[in-house]
């Protein structure tokens, strides 16, 4: 999945970006001023420059200065979808966008009087406004040193990818496509190409409750793969059915998990001690973070990383057990995962 952001100064073009981007190439597009507007009507505020300005910076200092572009970003990562988050304006965004895999920021710029012909013409809540305020305004937003603060200058200069909308609309559309045929050959990391690897060895897994796989590398070669499954000669999960037993967490929360099935580390761990293989100093790459049992197993087998795609909302004693043990946890995506079976 690719997610583009885009930057840009006033009027310049980032929305015919999107509406090609949608349009065209089936980008799902999540807007930081579409946010932000909801948010303005909420609080009864008129929706004008001021009001965006006030109302974007507020949430920013409140929360983080990325606050408004995860809370966007989360929803995309639920459509499973390709997308596009417009009007990127802090470099704190921009710099918590990074942090995410396959992201490209877009940059677009105009002649400032095309620029504000074109917001004439758009005449949108914000836009009714004379040259002078209209350049007033974007100097405004061009460069702040407090991070929760718009920086346009800056994001622009952070760009992967610029764009001079000066031209025609197909001039832009040609920019655009180029840089879409660069970046859709996407050459995976180590790190995604073994979690890809454990996501096939899940498919194996004989558990509708938590089909997870996981792999174990030492020195980028595959020693061992494991996946959710009965112990060798009993009755799968998908054959008879759940066998659940109830559990309480640190935090209290009540989850019913399956016991017919061996995790997918578990059985990793197994075939490698079945084999010979030794572990000391592997990683291993799994679903979520694996539970107390299974953090013990790494532990003592020696594994020294594990890499998760994603969090699980019981798995902070697992965590601490880690970090005691010297054990170092990453996460590719920040959400918890509630529940084994989602």
């Amino acid at each position: 999945m690719i997610t583009i952001g885009i930057t840009g100064t006033l009027g310049a073009g980032k929305g015919t970006i999107v509406e090609y981007l949608t349009q065209q190439k089936g980008f799902v597009h999540y807007s930081v001023r579409a946010f932000i507007v909801e948010e303005i009507e909420r609080r009864a505020l008129p929706v004008n420059r001021d009001s965006m300005t006030q109302v974007g910076n507020d949430l920013r200092a409140k929360h983080s200065p990325s606050y408004i572009v995860e809370q966007l970003y989360q929803k995309a990562q639920q459509s499973g979808c390709n997308c596009i988050i417009e009007s990127v304006r802090t470099p704190g965004e921009v710099e918590a966008l990074r942090s995410k895999p396959n992201f490209y920021l877009f940059a677009v710029d105009a002649d400032a009087k095309v620029r504000y012909d074109r917001i004439v013409v758009r005449g949108s809540e914000t836009d009714h406004v004379s040259f002078e305020t209209f350049l007033a305004n974007e100097q405004r937003e061009m460069s702040n040193t407090d991070p929760n603060k718009q920086n346009l200058g800056r994001c622009i200069a952070m760009a992967d990818f610029r764009f001079d909308n000066g031209g025609s609309i197909s001039s832009l559309h040609q920019q655009v496509e180029q840089v879409l045929q660069q970046i859709s050959y996407h050459r995976p990391s180590w790190d995604e190409y073994f979690m890809e690897l454990a996501n096939t060895a899940s498919k194996r897994a004989t558990c509708d409750r938590g089909r997870s796989g996981c792999v174990i590398v030492k020195d980028r070669q595959l020693l061992v793969t494991g996946y959710v499954g009965s112990p060798s000669g009993l009755p799968h999960c998908d054959e008879v059915g759940h066998l659940f037993r109830q559990t309480i967490d640190a935090d209290g929360h009540i989850s019913n998990h399956c016991v017919r099935t061996v995790h997918a580390e578990q059985n990793a761990i197994c075939q490698a001690a079945r084999r010979g293989i030794a572990l000391d100093g592997a990683t291993l790459y799994c679903r979520m973070t694996p539970c107390r049992t299974c953090a013990m197993l790494i532990i003592n087998c020696g594994i020294k990383r594990v890499v998760c795609e994603r969090k699980y909302h019981s798995g902070a004693e697992s965590e601490e057990l880690f970090k005691q043990a010297g054990v170092q946890i990453e996460f590719f995506h920040d959400e918890v995962q509630q529940y084994a079976n989602q």
